[in-house]
């Protein structure tokens, strides 16, 4: 398992893909691209054989097939299916984003030119290099999933629903004037490890960390915290106003889920 951490500072966690079962989906996708291949150079041939456009021209055509069968297949599964080619797709595998959030066209494409380029083909060493960088990778990722900013994780079975910080009521009209996209990410995450490890911290750390986030939070949207509260209410109150705006901004306020 390895914890993600959402735009909106929800953590979640997912079960990593390791080599053996990247290796099956890869071998399953191989042998679809092999019986394309086969098909679409049949009628290729055919074609050019009626056509006869030359020797340079079959040549950059033969080429341009080639490249759409091995770059072309897994990203036009991995962009229409969000992250599944066929072969990952039998194996219960999934490509997402480094934040847990499905992936686009742009990070299939990257992922789909380093495959061919680095990773696998060309200078891959028929998959010498996807092996080695995902022994070494904590998470299992390959060339292809670092520069796209992606890691494939098991997706068979629904995604955990994040937790989400319980607003104190008491609060709501306070942190509701707030304007919250002051908050940094980093900031964000601090808050959210705080209250979801707050149960693990001694009395001391409780108190001296909160007042620590309060005064950063605080600073950072030019507000003075309301009196009287302990941080872990002034912070629930941010988080979960935060989470709110973001995940449903035009809903009514979140209901506590984990």
């Amino acid at each position: 398992m390895a914890e993600f951490t959402t735009g909106e500072a929800v953590s979640l966690e997912l079960p990593i893909a390791r080599i053996p079962t990247r290796a099956t989906a890869f071998l399953v996708d191989v042998l679809v691209q092999l019986m394309l291949g086969f098909v679409a150079l049949i009628i290729v041939a055919l074609t050019l054989e009626a056509l006869d456009p030359g020797d340079a021209w079959e040549a950059a055509i033969l080429l341009l097939t080639v490249v759409a069968i091995l770059v072309g297949y897994p990203v036009a599964c991995e962009t229409l299916s969000r992250g599944r080619s066929l072969g990952k797709l039998a194996v219960g595998l999934r490509v997402v984003r480094t934040d847990g959030g499905p992936i686009d066209f742009r990070h299939a494409l990257t992922r789909g030119l380093a495959g061919a380029i680095v990773d696998f083909w060309i200078f891959g060493g028929f998959g010498a290099i996807a092996v080695i960088t995902s022994i070494c990778s904590p998470n299992a990722r390959r060339v292809g999933d670092v520069l796209a900013g992606t890691v494939v994780v098991h997706a068979q079975q629904p995604l955990p629903r994040p937790a989400l910080a319980l607003p104190p009521p008491w609060l709501a009209g306070w942190v509701g004037q707030l304007d919250l996209t002051g908050i940094p990410e980093d900031l964000a995450l601090a808050i959210r490890q705080y209250l979801t490890r707050l149960r693990t911290l001694t009395p001391a750390a409780q108190s001296g960390l909160g007042q620590q986030l309060v005064s950063a939070v605080c600073t950072r949207l030019q507000v003075t915290a309301p009196a009287n509260y302990p941080p872990v209410q002034i912070l629930g109150a941010i988080i979960a106003e935060r989470q709110r705006r973001a995940l449903t901004p035009a809903g009514p306020s979140l209901v506590r889920t984990g």
